[in-house]
């Protein structure tokens, strides 16, 4: 964890880093594309050719977005089962490599609603599956780690990627008890920020901006549904003018 120079006053909210800050539709889709050919050119060396078809850009990204499995989405792609194995493993260990973490763009808008929440005095922690090295450079780089409060992440480039409820938990256990003011929520575009942030009586603004569609989190029943942080800033915001 890093911690950093604070504002006053205010309340804390935790914030995921991929989704809500950043957009990495095109990393995932360039990870796909790269593993399909990777799994077809690997099949024509063992003298079995592929005729698989990648999708377009749009019909993956609504497959995952609605967490269809990687599994399905080879299937589509028509990969048979006997090359499928070949494809999962190859996505699993490309889709964080440093080459490809460059095609990660700010969301609309992230910058000033950091900016507009630090001088309100509301404290954003970001808690992340991804390597803690990596979100910090990347905040740093944007400008944007000296508005926030703190860094929580882990040391595996590989969990993100899996994305488990107990490991977002965990780490959210650590930024409370390292919290010096009131948790009010927790900002994610995952079930698993919200399963892991109820789990701890955290109530959850859930982002459609993200990796999942509106339709598949409101399955999981958040406290509110928010586009992106610019219109949670607005809500939050609000939230804290009750309060005063």
């Amino acid at each position: 964890m890093d911690r950093f120079a604070l504002p006053a006053a205010g309340f804390t909210v935790f914030c995921d880093f991929d989704g809500p800050i950043v957009d990495v539709s095109e990393r995932y889709y360039r990870t796909y594309r790269l593993c399909l050919e990777g799994t077809c050119a690997k099949a024509v060396e063992r003298g079995e050719p592929l005729s698989a078809q990648p999708l377009v850009k749009t019909d993956f990204w609504e497959l995952k977005c609605d967490r269809v499995p990687d599994t399905e989405i080879a299937r589509r792609s028509g990969l048979g089962a006997e090359n499928i194995p070949h494809f999962i493993r190859c996505i699993q260990g490309t889709v964080n490599q440093p080459h490809l973490l460059g095609l990660d763009r700010l969301q609309h808008g992230v910058d000033r609603a950091l900016m507009l929440l630090r001088a309100s005095g509301v404290r954003v922690v970001i808690v992340t599956l991804r390597c803690r090295d990596q979100v910090t450079r990347i905040l740093d780089e944007c400008g944007l780690l000296c508005l926030l409060e703190g860094v929580y992440g882990t040391d595996d480039c590989t969990i993100a990627y899996r994305n488990t409820v107990e490991q977002k938990r965990r780490l959210f256990e650590l930024a409370l008890a390292d919290s010096t003011t009131f948790v009010e929520y927790a900002i994610g575009d995952t079930e698993a920020d919200i399963l892991a942030a109820r789990a701890l009586g955290i109530p959850t603004i859930a982002l459609t901006c993200g990796i999942r569609s509106h339709a598949y989190l409101k399955r999981y029943q958040p406290e509110y549904l928010q586009t992106d942080l610019a219109s949670t800033t607005e809500f939050l915001l609000g939230q804290l003018a009750q309060t005063l």
